[in-house]
């Protein structure tokens, strides 16, 4: 039996996918949780073989949580399903050491085929968002730079997002003036909306 965790903040897509999960012979969902810390500390309790984690979740989101599974766990698999298919999370959810990436309308005989391909050692990736992440290429943005600008999402000022990165008001502002010239924004809020879009933060 290929023993599942399921991590998703949505309780009723949680619950359906179990569902649809355990009407296969050879997986056994074991454990649900409904936030990013929660898989952590569930694996470490009860072993797992392949974690379905959502990307965005309270308290760690699933490319993080891929990240800290392949470090602390690396005998656990770990297989991405989201609504949000965008290009740059793939990249940077194989970077961070998930071991898949599907969309969450890949029907149930579809996932239930990714669980057993990352369990047995082999990457798997929508085959249109495979396509469109090449296509993309790699994310332009520095560590730093993508810091900024999800800090400035939420429409906080220069001094603000200096205060919440320690940084200076003028390191924050050349980081700033990269990132818009990089997205081809006009400004900070659309620069980091189009960074979001793309997956880049």
């Amino acid at each position: 039996m290929i023993r599942v965790l399921l991590a998703d903040d949505q309780a009723l897509v949680r619950g359906a996918m179990a569902a649809l999960l355990r009407l296969e012979e050879d997986i056994d969902v074991v454990s649900e949780v409904g936030s990013g810390a929660e898989v952590l500390s569930e694996v470490a309790r009860n072993p797992v073989d392949v974690c379905l984690l959502d990307i965005e979740m309270p308290d760690g989101d699933g490319i993080a949580v891929a990240g800290e599974l392949a470090l602390q766990f690396p005998q656990v698999r770990a297989l991405i399903v989201t609504t949000f298919g965008r290009p740059g999370y793939v990249r940077r959810a194989l970077e961070a050491g998930a071991d898949g990436f599907i969309v969450k309308d890949t029907p149930a005989p579809e996932l239930a085929a990714a669980i057993r391909a990352v369990h047995a050692g082999n990457r798997v990736v929508d085959p249109a968002l495979a396509a469109a992440s090449l296509a993309e290429g790699s994310n332009p943005l520095s560590t730093r730079e993508q810091d900024v600008l999800r800090a400035a999402l939420t429409g906080r000022s220069v001094a603000a997002i200096s205060s919440a990165l320690h940084l200076s008001n003028g390191t924050v502002r050349n980081y700033l003036s990269a990132a818009i010239a990089k997205t081809g924004a006009a400004n900070r809020l659309e620069a980091a909306r189009a960074a979001e879009l793309r997956g880049w933060i």
